[in-house]
């Protein structure tokens, strides 16, 4: 590729918008990757927010430097990527929005937000005391960005927060448990975050065992990855009464017109709009002007999370 030129693609004209004005020697052109590439030859390439893993084929044949998703999750993306291409996710973008939109969640289901609405539409005054946020022991299942934006915002409500990643450590606000330990600390907690990665572990780890060991009136909350949690066991679970839950993800998704889900009144759902906010495009804008300007002075891109 030309050493005195560096080609971008970008997927749609706002983001190039919000990009501004780029430092000499920068060529952007458009490719929403939905059909070959319009060159042979590009830099930076910058998948589509929505529906990436479906146009990634379209890079075979195409030699690139970097590419960038506008997404945090890859899953499936190993799978699909052709080879000789390096593949970074879009970490410090969707923390905040995902965070805010978890809370929102959260605080619509303690507080009976979703009762309210429902008897305002009818016309009906029903005033109702709910469970507090605060005082609340909220379990954070997979502890990465999006995990510590959540838990940053939930200790400014007063709750007790305790953090699961993959294997225990330490850090400055104390332990993360490691997995294992999950039986012990689920039946402990009021209300549980499911933020891992979809992986071959993380795959329907939210089953009837997992829901099983949550205390009676717990809340679930899933903002990871729809196959993350058993459907069939969340649907048991929630129609029975015992348990309620806020989904931002479903499996499968969208969730079917009709879905039994969508019936239930211990059962809020969001479709999948976790990172969706006016925060996105800047912050996306911001990431790739730090990667261009590392790629113009020859620096290691950031994020990169996969090597086909």
């Amino acid at each position: 590729m030309s050493t005195e030129t560096l080609r971008v693609s970008l997927p749609e004209p706002d983001l190039r918008a919000a990009l501004g004005d780029l430092p000499d020697g920068v060529e952007v052109i458009d490719w929403a990757m939905d059909g070959p590439a319009p060159v042979p030859e590009i830099d930076l390439v910058v998948t589509p927010y929505m529906g990436a893993a479906n146009r990634i084929a379209h890079l075979a044949g195409v030699r690139t430097r970097l590419v960038q998703s506008q997404s945090i999750g890859y899953d499936g993306v190993d799978r699909l990527l052709p080879t000789g291409h390096v593949f970074a996710n879009a970490a410090s973008v969707h923390e905040t929005s995902t965070a805010e939109l978890t809370l929102a969640l959260i605080l619509a289901s303690q507080r009976g937000i979703d009762d309210f609405v429902r008897a305002a539409e009818q016309g009906e005054w029903a005033p109702a005391q709910r469970p507090s946020l605060a005082d609340r022991t909220v379990l954070l299942v997979g502890y990465g960005g999006v995990g510590a934006a959540i838990e940053s915002r939930l200790l400014a409500f007063e709750t007790t927060v305790v953090r699961v990643a993959r294997s225990a450590r330490l850090d400055e606000r104390g332990p993360i448990h490691g997995m294992e330990e999950l039986p012990t600390l689920l039946p402990q907690a009021d209300i549980v975050v499911i933020g891992v990665p979809l992986t071959p572990d993380t795959a329907g780890m939210v089953d009837n065992d997992f829901l099983s060991l949550m205390r009676d009136d717990a809340l679930l909350v899933n903002i990871a990855r729809g196959p993350v949690a058993d459907t069939d066991a969340l649907l048991a679970h929630a129609s029975s009464g015992r348990l309620r839950l806020a989904l931002d993800v479903t499996d499968p998704e969208p969730l079917p017109q009709g879905h039994p889900l969508f019936a239930l009144p211990n059962v809020i759902i969001s479709p999948h709009v976790g990172g969706a906010s006016s925060a996105m495009r800047p912050r996306m804008a911001r990431l790739i002007r730090r990667q261009i300007e590392r790629m113009l002075r020859g620096d290691a891109p950031m994020n990169v999370v996969l090597r086909s």
